[in-house]
């Protein structure tokens, strides 16, 4: 890494090959799908629709959730060496803000605190109007893989 390269990431890697890992998960499940990788920020888009709504039409808190943690995850991983480490989630909170009933929303994952045993990130949920309908904070781990 340069002196000028602002990227925080350890691993070189595309959306595309992000979403690929994320084929046979809760994330595929659900329709998310990363759609851009920024220097220091990972963004993923989330349906409202039949999968992710709750009895009233709204959407599930539990899905804003799940969001917040899947593009929060994949944000602290890429901060590391996946040969000997990964982040696991230790905590996540979520303020529920706006409700949204249609269309998709999207979470942008940013950095907080990203050290050697513990990274803290936040996660701002808009919907299509740009409008926040959630904010979370996720804490993960850092550990060694398994051998």
């Amino acid at each position: 890494m340069s002196a000028t390269d602002t990227r925080i990431w350890r691993q070189a890697t595309t959306v595309a090959a992000i979403n690929a890992q994320s084929q046979n998960t809760l994330a595929a499940t659900l329709g998310m799908v990363v759609t851009e990788l920024g220097d220091d920020f990972v963004r993923a888009t989330l349906p409202v629709d039949s999968r992710t709504l709750q009895p009233f039409g709204l959407l599930h808190g539990g899905a804003s959730v799940a969001l917040a943690e899947t593009v929060g995850s994949i944000a602290a991983n890429l901060c590391l060496d996946p040969a000997t480490h990964m982040a696991v989630g230790l905590e996540i909170n979520a303020n529920h803000l706006r409700a949204v009933r249609s269309g998709s929303v999207t979470g942008t994952a940013r950095p907080l605190h990203v050290g050697r045993q513990t990274q803290v990130w936040e996660i701002r949920i808009e919907d299509d109007r740009g409008r926040q309908s959630c904010v979370s904070r996720l804490t993960l781990a850092v550990v060694e893989r398994p051998h």
